[in-house]
């Protein structure tokens, strides 16, 4: 086969082109969503500074810097403090998938959302370590959060309180940035406590910090945890991936990894979220939305970003390819995300739901259907709208609230 032809073949197989007689993607490789479409305001949303994003089957549960939404039947129903929202900056979102039970992390406490009634925990009214809440996760018949002043977990069952800190867990901060469960085990990523595991069988803490013990270079590769300041984390198939300001680590139960935009081709190493599904983690950074498959061993990776640099989204998307940090393919996208700066990713089917700065976000295999015309309603003020932007956040603008006492980025 000609050389010409083989190198047209690959490429056509890493873009997931339809072509006649391309090889099949190997399973587990992230693939391009060539199809994308985009929710703001005018939509329906209550805010286009979108944080989270939660799927639950049919329904798609956002929340965002002015009160949380479901989005159903191409419909959004939105919420507010008025409504029994403890607080309209919605940071987190996380669904109970036994009870149905939606749980909000906000800037002004926890709430339910059971069966239409509202039930808000605080400071004041119950055993919530701080009130401010970055993350939240369901864990059995508990509910994790990870706040300013601790991890929380609140028994649904017996409505108790267990409040994690530096006193009886090996925190060495309690600022929590987010919290995930999965196989017995929960895990919480804090700011300048890298990141804690919780085995719920045995109700035991473990720490894992970066061990060259240096808040402003990685001084030895692949160590262990990239950095202290971890903004997020998700363990799937037995890896654990860990985010952080200055790239991404993953540790396959004995041996760390680090992935870093120079070396991988994610879009950024100042990462805001991240989320495995399978082996695949996808990578939420202020540059675009990276997925990059831990079995793959060559790295392989996908980034979608805008063309000319962050600060020209308006002029075109594109999904770009990369192997071993080596650029190998590029797809021009007829609509690519609301923003660059991206907070939050679920996955739904095969579509992607992606939380921005700038509106909530759909990445689709396939075509999208028309959307159906909004119907008008009574709604109630909201902010207005952002100005437009051709730019990204600064960090220092856009990122979650600094400690005192810490430095920025």
């Amino acid at each position: 086969m000609p050389r010409t032809l083989a190198r047209s073949l690959l490429v056509l197989s890493l873009l997931g082109l339809p072509g006649e007689g391309r090889a099949a993607a190997p399973a587990g490789q992230p693939v391009i969503h060539p199809y994308w479409e985009s929710y703001t305001r005018a939509d329906g949303l209550p805010d286009d500074k979108v944080m989270a994003v939660a799927v639950d089957g049919p329904r798609v549960w956002i929340g965002t810097d002015h009160g949380a939404a479901v989005l159903e039947d191409g419909a959004f129903r939105v919420f507010h403090r008025q409504d029994g929202l403890a607080h309209d900056a919605v940071l987190s979102v996380a669904v109970d998938p036994v009870s149905g039970d939606v749980w909000f992390g906000t800037g002004g406490g926890l709430s339910r959302y059971s069966a239409g009634r509202w039930t808000t925990f605080t400071q004041l009214t119950s055993g919530l370590p701080n009130d401010v809440i970055f993350g939240v996760a369901v864990e059995n018949q508990n509910v994790w959060v990870a706040t300013t002043a601790g991890t929380g977990r609140y028994r649904v069952r017996d409505h108790g309180w267990d409040v994690y800190t530096p006193a009886n867990s090996p925190q060495h901060e309690p600022w929590g940035y987010f919290v995930d469960y999965a196989d017995g085990l929960v895990w919480a990523a804090l700011w300048g406590g890298g990141v804690l595991e919780f085995d719920v069988a045995k109700q035991t803490w473990k720490s894992y910090l970066d061990p060259d013990g240096e808040m402003e270079i990685d001084l030895f590769r692949d160590d262990g945890i990239v950095h202290v300041i971890t903004t997020g984390v998700s363990y799937r198939e037995g890896l654990l991936w860990a985010s952080t300001y200055f790239g991404l680590s993953r540790y396959d139960g004995h041996q760390w990894r680090s992935f870093a935009e120079t070396d991988t081709g994610i879009a950024s190493d100042f990462i805001n979220f991240v989320k495995a599904r399978g082996k695949v983690v996808y990578i939420c950074a202020d540059k675009g939305l990276s997925a990059l498959d831990g079995a793959s061993p060559v790295d392989r990776t996908v980034t979608y970003t805008p063309i000319h640099g962050p600060l020209e989204g308006h002029r075109g998307w594109e999904a770009r390819i990369y192997e071993r940090g080596q650029l190998v393919g590029r797809q021009p996208l007829a609509a690519g995300l609301a923003h660059n700066f991206v907070w939050a990713v679920d996955f739904q089917g095969d579509d992607l739901w992606v939380a921005t700065s700038r509106g909530l976000s759909r990445g689709s295999l396939r075509p999208l259907p028309p959307r159906p015309a909004r119907i008008a309603g009574p709604e109630r003020p909201g902010p207005p709208p952002a100005p437009a932007t051709r730019h990204a956040p600064s960090p220092g603008e856009a990122a979650r609230p600094t400690p005192p006492g810490q430095g920025g980025r």
